[in-house]
């Protein structure tokens, strides 16, 4: 008899993005499309933590990038909403940029926050 594979399930699916060393970069990665012409100091703080978060969870302590990720990208929500958007502004490349990372951002704190609250700090022994 055949086993069947078990779906995930959507908390799982969660925690997984949030382990991952992927989404950090890529919030980086739209915080300096959006900052970096013209410059703007403040939102340009953002970038090299969330690298250095993506280096931490490569470098083996997934649940404190998580955690890291997660607060970060839960300022820099916080922060860009802030920010007043006009309606005629909201369909440009740079309105699809901004809406891109705010919607990485709440995927970010909802899946690092999982992967950090739930997580383990015990080394991972390779078998």
């Amino acid at each position: 008899m055949a086993e069947k594979p078990v779906k995930e399930s959507a908390l799982q699916s969660l925690r997984n993005w949030g382990e991952n060393s992927v989404p950090p970069t890529l919030l980086a990665t739209l915080v300096t499309a959006q900052h970096a012409r013209p410059f703007q100091p403040l939102p340009m703080l953002f970038p090299p933590v969330l690298l250095f978060s993506s280096y931490l969870n490569l470098s083996g302590f997934e649940t404190d990038a998580a955690g890291i990720t997660a607060a970060w990208s839960g300022l820099y929500g916080l922060l860009a909403l802030r920010r007043k958007n006009t309606l005629k502004n909201k369909f440009t490349v740079r309105g699809a940029v901004r809406g891109a990372s705010l919607g990485l951002c709440a995927v970010n704190v909802a899946g690092c926050g999982l992967a950090y609250v739930f997580g383990s700090r015990e080394k991972k022994e390779d078998k």
